[in-house]
This record gives C-alpha cells, sequence and structure tokens, in this order.
C-alpha cells in the first residue's frame, strides 16, 4: 500500500508543477503580446518620424548666399 500512496502522491506533485507551469506560461505570452504590440507601434512612430525628416529636407542645393540673415 505504501507504494501507491507514494505514486499518488508523486503524481499530485506532477499536477501541481504543470499547473505553475501553465500558468507561467501564460503570464508569458500576455507579456509577449505586450512588448509585440509596443515594437509595432514603436515601428509606425519610426515611419512616421522618417517620412517627416525627409519631407522637412530641402528640395536641392542651395547656397548659403541665397538665404537672407536673420536681421532682414
Amino acid at each position: 500500500m505504501d507504494t501507491l500512496q507514494a505514486l499518488e502522491q508523486r503524481i499530485t506533485e506532477l499536477e501541481i508543477k504543470a499547473s505553475f507551469t501553465e500558468d507561467t506560461v501564460e503570464s508569458l505570452n500576455q507579456v509577449v503580446v505586450r512588448q509585440q504590440a509596443q515594437i509595432d507601434r514603436l515601428i509606425r512612430e519610426l515611419v512616421d518620424l522618417r517620412a517627416q525628416a525627409v519631407a522637412a529636407e530641402p528640395a536641392g542645393f542651395r547656397s548659403l548666399r541665397d538665404e537672407l540673415p536673420p536681421h532682414y
């Protein structure tokens, strides 16, 4: 009978460990999903900033002699 009880105790302990492992995996999955959403948002912001930087660049070469001084 001791062998049967020992096996039942081992099975119970394994079930408990499996349950904790499932909870941990689910928590990590939620973190990964949140981080991926954040990465996607940051990539969109980076693309927008690059587009703004390209739009802000002057169209062609301009000489400083063509620029009016600030006091005019």
